[in-house]
């Protein structure tokens, strides 16, 4: 006991050094941030908040996301639940596809859409149908439920993944089906994982900007969601929209890990 008490007092250099190296660039991190809140006067924020051209990005980004959350969340549950429960062939091709879009630029993932949605693939008979996808709304949803769908599935694969499978034998041993056990069983214990994967997918949404810009464009009041709004008033010089909106994103993003933290774990 000695040995090791005298061997803790020797190697505290390490600790000291490893709780100092995120207390530092958490602060920088912090100073960074919260340097948008500065900048401008209250009543500048206001009066930009309040301006027809942000109030119609916030309308047209809320409803967007929640439209694309939805359906993130309706096709990422069963994904992850498969992936998670089952073996099937192709699986690990899946799972790895899944991912892909984590790794590279948005803006790859806008050009693909704009290529298969375009003239080349899919747009001549979506519009023969009288569907319009490329700069439109339509495009803005697409383009988010592409960008959030592989967060909202990894989220719910490790939800599913940490409930223990005997819960659901068991059930199926009363003679429950398997969506039975899935939608009485496994749905409420998965509740608060799915809750914070829902959260994630709605601020990924709201957050997603290089996909939606090349998709749907980013035409002034018409497909012009919160990020598109930053980007604009950035390209214009108007400095006070552009850090409102960043404002809001960010206050959007920090409810949306506060929530995360609190509820991912399975603590609703």
């Amino acid at each position: 006991m000695q040995f090791l008490r005298s061997r803790g007092m020797k190697y505290s250099w390490f600790r000291n050094f490893t709780v100092g190296i995120a207390c530092i660039f958490t602060f920088l991190l912090f100073i960074t941030v919260v340097s948008l809140l500065f900048v401008l006067k209250p009543s500048e924020l206001l009066s930009a908040l309040l301006s027809e051209e942000m109030l119609y990005s916030m309308r047209l980004s809320m409803l967007t996301s929640l439209a694309s959350t939805l359906s993130v969340m309706c096709c990422s549950i069963p994904t992850a639940y498969a992936l998670s429960r089952f073996s099937f062939p192709g699986k690990s091709v899946i799972k790895t596809i899944l991912g892909l879009p984590m790794a590279f630029p948005e803006l790859v993932m806008g050009l693909a859409l704009l290529l298969l949605f375009g003239q080349g693939f899919l747009g001549p008979y979506l519009e023969a149908a009288g569907i319009k996808v490329t700069f439109s709304k339509l495009g803005i949803i697409i383009a988010q439920f592409y960008v959030a769908f592989p967060y909202a599935v990894r989220v719910s694969y490790s939800t599913f993944e940490n409930i223990n499978p005997r819960y659901e034998q068991v059930s199926r041993s009363f003679g429950y089906g398997e969506f039975e056990t899935f939608r009485h069983v496994t749905l409420p214990m998965a509740r608060s994982g799915l809750f914070a994967s829902g959260v994630i997918t709605f601020a990924r949404c709201i957050g997603a900007f290089g996909a939606v810009l090349v998709l749907a464009g980013g035409s002034y009041m018409h497909t012009e969601v919160l990020p598109v709004t930053l980007y604009l008033n950035i390209s214009y010089g108007n400095l006070e929209m552009a850090i409102a909106s960043g404002i809001l994103l960010m206050g959007i993003a920090f409810l949306a890990i506060l929530s995360f933290e609190r509820f991912e774990g399975g603590r609703l």
